[in-house]
């Protein structure tokens, strides 16, 4: 609308606003839904080795807010993203007089199941007064299942993965190296 000579007709004018406004509209969504889904499934790769750190603070003494400090501080490098969510987590711990509403806060800022499952087991064990090590343990240990089945799965398909590029790259390199001296004497008699 702002050029003053535009070599195309008018509609092709409601072509291109509706285009852009299609693009303006869903581009937004799109790129926060992939955003999201990076940010969870870095945060998924690291949950359980962070979980594991946890349980090992808790056992060794160190109190809840404690252990997600130490555990912020050692993830640090491999996973920035878990450690500012432990960060955010340990700061609402420290500050907010309801330990629940920062657990709340911590499963509903990383969306992810297993951050729920964390924050409904430590709501949990305080609230019935159960061992908060012996709860991350339990948790820990499903979290490891849950890893090892996945790569499980990986691996099994695998095989299925593997057949096409089998089939069109190794297999006619295979006949000429199998059928290729053969022919060659067949062809000098």
């Amino acid at each position: 609308g702002l050029m003053k000579k535009f070599p195309y007709p008018e509609f092709v004018k409601f072509i291109l606003a509706g285009v852009g406004l299609v693009v303006g509209f869903y581009m937004p969504k799109i790129l926060l839904a992939n955003t999201v889904q990076k940010r969870q499934q870095e945060m998924t790769l690291a949950f359980p080795d962070a979980l594991d750190l946890l349980t090992i603070c808790v056992e060794a003494g160190l109190g809840i807010e404690g252990a997600f400090a130490r555990v912020t501080e050692e993830i640090a490098n491999s996973s920035p993203t878990l450690a500012q969510e432990f960060g955010l987590l340990s700061a609402e711990l420290a500050f907010l007089g309801d330990r629940r509403q920062a657990y709340e806060n911590f499963s509903k800022r990383t969306g992810m199941p297993s951050a729920k499952a964390l924050s409904t087991a430590l709501i949990q064990s305080e609230q019935y007064g159960t061992p908060v090590g012996v709860a991350l343990r339990v948790l820990a240990q499903e979290k490891r299942d849950e890893r090892m089945s996945e790569a499980e799965k990986k691996a099994a398909a695998l095989p299925a993965k593997l057949t096409v590029p089998m089939i069109i790259f190794f297999l006619p390199v295979l006949f000429i190296v199998v059928i290729g001296p053969a022919a060659m004497q067949i062809s000098k008699h």
